[in-house]
C-alpha cells in the first residue's frame, strides 16, 4: 500500500458535482494532499498548459471528473462542443499524466458509452455492440475514447489507468439550468417554481415510461476512490485489459413518471403531472449491471427518495446562487 501521507491527488473538475463530491470524500478520509485548479487557472482543453502542469506538480493520483456535460437539449444543441472539450480533456491529462510518471488515475465516463438497444441490465461487455443513442452520441464516443485511452496506455506502458462508468448522477453542485440540465434537476426546479407560483400543473418532457437509474453523487465518489484504492490484482481479477471499465449504480430502476411522482412529493407540490409526447424520451431503459462492481467490494448506500430529499435541501440553500 502506498503511504497515504505522501498521495499528492488531482481532483479534475473539482467545482463540478462529481469532482467536489470526491474532494469531500478524500478530505474525510485524511492523509491526502488535494491539489486542485479552475477552469481560469487551468485550460484542461490546452495540452500545452496541462503539460506544464504535470511537470512542476508531482502529481501521484488523478481523478479525471472534469467534463463538458448536460441534458438532451443540450447534447443536441452542442454537439461539436460535447466531442470536442471532452476529448481534448482526457486525452491532455491521461497522456501528460503518464508522461509525469503518474501511476494511478481514475476516469470517469458515463451509461451513455452502451448502445441505446443494449441488453438490460447493461454489463461492461456490451460495450462497442450497437448503435449508441443519437442525442448524446458525440459525448457517448469522446467517453468511449477515454476507456480506451486508459487501456491503451496500461497495456503500453505499465501505468494503472482505471475507468468507472456512472448511471444518471445528481445531488450537491447540479446543474440546475433550466434548459441545458439533467432531468433530476430541471424537474426539481421546474417543480419548485411552479410550486412558489401555485401553479396548478408541471409538463414533463416524454411519455413517462423510459426507465432510468439514479445514483446519489456522493456514492459515486466513494466509489470511485474504492476502484482506485483496490490493489492491481483484485481490480484486474474483475477486468481485462481490453474490457477495463467498472460500472457504477444502484442495480435499481424506475420509470420517469415515479421518478416525477417521488419528487412531487418530496418538494411538496400539490398540482399535476402533464406529460408532453412531443418531446424525445430519448434510450427507452438504462439500468446498469452492477455484480463487478459489488464483487469488487462496492454498493451504493443512498435511496432515491433519500438522496432526492438531501439534493432539494441543498438547492433550497443555495437557491440564489443558481439563478441564470
Amino acid at each position: 500500500m502506498e503511504n497515504k501521507k505522501n498521495i499528492r491527488v488531482f481532483v479534475a473538475g473539482h467545482r463540478g458535482m462529481v469532482g467536489s463530491a470526491i474532494v469531500r470524500k478524500l478530505e474525510a478520509k485524511g492523509g491526502y494532499e488535494i491539489i486542485t485548479r479552475s477552469r481560469s487557472e487551468l485550460d484542461l482543453t490546452s495540452q500545452a498548459d496541462v503539460k506544464a502542469f504535470f511537470e512542476t506538480e508531482q502529481i501521484d493520483q488523478v481523478y479525471l471528473a472534469a467534463a463538458k456535460v448536460g441534458g438532451i437539449h443540450a447534447n443536441n444543441i452542442y454537439p461539436a462542443e460535447f466531442i470536442y472539450e471532452n476529448l481534448m480533456i482526457e486525452a491532455n491529462i491521461i497522456h501528460q499524466a503518464y508522461a509525469a510518471g503518474v501511476k494511478k488515475l481514475c476516469f470517469l465516463g458515463s451509461s451513455c458509452i452502451y448502445p441505446k438497444l443494449a441488453e438490460q441490465p447493461m454489463k461492461e461487455e456490451e460495450l462497442l455492440k450497437g448503435y449508441l443513442e443519437p442525442t448524446n452520441e458525440p459525448y457517448a464516443v469522446a467517453k468511449i475514447a477515454g476507456i480506451k485511452l486508459c487501456e491503451s496506455y496500461n497495456r503500453q506502458y505499465g501505468v494503472d489507468y482505471r475507468s468507472v462508468m456512472p448511471t444518471n448522477l445528481y445531488g450537491e453542485n447540479d446543474n440546475f439550468h433550466p434548459e441545458n440540465s439533467h432531468v433530476i434537476p430541471a424537474m426539481m426546479r421546474r417543480f419548485h417554481e411552479a410550486k412558489l407560483r401555485g401553479d396548478s400543473e408541471v409538463v414533463v418532457w416524454g411519455t413517462g415510461k423510459p426507465m432510468r437509474e439514479f445514483l446519489h453523487v456522493d456514492d459515486m465518489a466513494a466509489a470511485s476512490i474504492h476502484v482506485l484504492e483496490l490493489d492491481k490484482e483484485t481490480y484486474e481479477a474483475q477486468t481485462s485489459p481490453m474490457m477495463s471499465h467498472i460500472n457504477v449504480g444502484t442495480g435499481v430502476d424506475c420509470t420517469i413518471r415515479e421518478l416525477a411522482e417521488t419528487l412531487k412529493q418530496v418538494i411538496g407540490f400539490e398540482g399535476e403531472l402533464v406529460f408532453d409526447t412531443t418531446k424525445p424520451d430519448g434510450t427507452p431503459r438504462k439500468l446498469m449491471d452492477v455484480s463487478r462492481l459489488e464483487s469488487l467490494g462496492y454498493k451504493a448506500r443512498t435511496t432515491l427518495k433519500d438522496g432526492l430529499t438531501m439534493t432539494y435541501q441543498w438547492f433550497l440553500q443555495n437557491e440564489k446562487g443558481l439563478r441564470k
